[in-house]
């Protein structure tokens, strides 16, 4: 009973193919499930003239596989091209200004302040450093950057 609706409206099958395919990308994003929406899109519009369920599961599968090809990787050079750019966590310490808050030792460690957070550091060329002296992150070690006057 349902299998005959379906094949006489093939086209809400496609529909929903389709929209489930969007909605498992929302959780993915990375652009491999929606060529498989597309091709659900393009086999939907196709149902509306052509009969051939056959026909419809193929040119589902072609654009598919035309889109994992030619489409996805434009989307994703586009939409992630400064990925590359971006530093996390720690590593966009480098280069940041910070106060010292506990006097860094000769040859030893101390603190440094960068926004609010507190930080184990060192001298970079093993020289003490005074509280309250502004110093730049040269490097880091793990959790102790290494600092520099500025």
């Amino acid at each position: 009973m349902i299998l005959d609706y379906f094949a006489a409206h093939m086209w809400q099958l496609w529909a929903i193919v389709c929209i489930v395919c969007l909605i498992l990308e929302l959780f993915s994003g990375d652009f491999f499930i929606m060529c498989f929406s597309i091709g659900a899109f393009v086999a939907c519009i196709a149902s509306l003239v052509m009969p051939s369920i056959t026909g419809q599961i193929i040119l589902f599968a072609v654009v598919s596989v035309l889109c994992l090809l030619f489409v996805r990787p434009v989307a994703l050079r586009y939409l992630h091209r400064s990925k590359g750019e971006k530093v996390s966590n720690a590593d966009a310490l480098i280069g940041r200004v910070g106060r010292v808050s506990q006097a860094i030792e000769a040859d030893g460690f101390g603190r440094v302040a960068i926004d609010g957070d507190d930080w184990k550091a060192q001298s970079a060329d093993g020289t003490a450093i005074e509280k309250g002296v502004n110093v730049k992150v040269v490097g880091r070690d793990s959790i102790i950057i290494t600092v520099e006057r500025e």
